[in-house]
């Protein structure tokens, strides 16, 4: 049985995905804004986090906010944050791609204390607390057993709005290719880091990341026994713009791999 915290951070996922899967396929081009190069959002971004903010906040009232869409006032500092993506694939879902996820996490004294990043076209509900484990539709999650570079399969993202380590990255890409099993991108970094918790990657590595991107993953992979850094191997993932994550043989040889092209 999942604590009442946890039940209702999943209870908030449903009801958002709900809405989303009631117009996914449906968003006319010109309900569509953007952001910046490449950031597009739509009504139904807007529109989940107002409904996971309020449900988030009957839950656990004193909690501030870090919401990608603005729609709370945003709160860096208290005891206790609520971090929220409300749509994160947002692409993928305008584009008609089912790979698009709802992530929220909980930190209380600057540490995560339990996430859930939700699937909802794939109805995939992964959970974690801090110290209790990780579950995918209520069954324990760990990550793979493997254990080296070039027996392991790696999730990333490209850069899609800020092209300054472009070169770097297609290198890093290059020596990859060469070295795993191969590479995926799938749009959503909480998916990535979902499927790293439960086995289907073995690492994933990305940059110019958000809290929101990362916040809930993350615990999924640790309490799925794999390790989560910054690229420099310091606990800066969730605002240092910079993840890696990994089974941890994978992650000692990515680690080093992610410093030396991207650090």
């Amino acid at each position: 049985m999942h604590s009442a915290l946890l039940t209702g951070m999943m209870e908030a996922c449903k009801l958002a995905g709900e809405f989303q899967r009631t117009h996914f396929r449906s968003v006319a081009g010109d309900a569509v804004s953007d952001k910046g190069l490449n950031q597009l959002v739509s009504f139904v971004d807007v529109e989940s986090e107002r409904i996971l903010v309020d449900k988030l906040r009957s839950i656990r009232p004193e909690a501030g906010f870090i919401t990608e869409e603005n729609t709370a006032p945003e709160a860096t500092e208290g005891n206790s944050l609520w971090i929220i993506d409300p749509l994160d694939g947002t692409t993928n879902f305008l584009h008609g791609l089912q790979v698009f996820s709802i992530s929220i996490a909980l930190m209380e004294n600057g540490m995560v204390t339990a996430g859930v990043v939700y699937a909802p076209i794939m109805q995939e509900m992964f959970c974690a607390e801090k110290g209790k484990g990780a579950w995918l539709n209520d069954k324990p999650i760990r990550v793979s057993d493997v254990d080296t570079l070039k027996s392991s399969l790696i999730a990333t993202g490209f850069p899609y709005y800020e092209f300054q380590q472009t070169t770097a990255y297609l290198e890093l890409l290059g020596e990859l290719m060469k070295t795993t099993h191969g590479l995926r991108r799938m749009g959503s970094a909480a998916i990535d880091l979902a499927y790293t918790a439960c086995g289907r990657f073995d690492g994933f590595y990305e940059t110019r990341l958000n809290a929101w991107d990362v916040a809930a993953g993350s615990l999924l992979v640790e309490e799925a026994g794999g390790k989560v850094s910054d690229f420099r191997q310091n606990s800066n993932h969730l605002f240092g713009k910079q993840i890696v994550a990994a089974t941890p043989g994978v992650y000692r040889e990515l680690q080093p791999f992610t410093l030396s092209y991207l650090g």
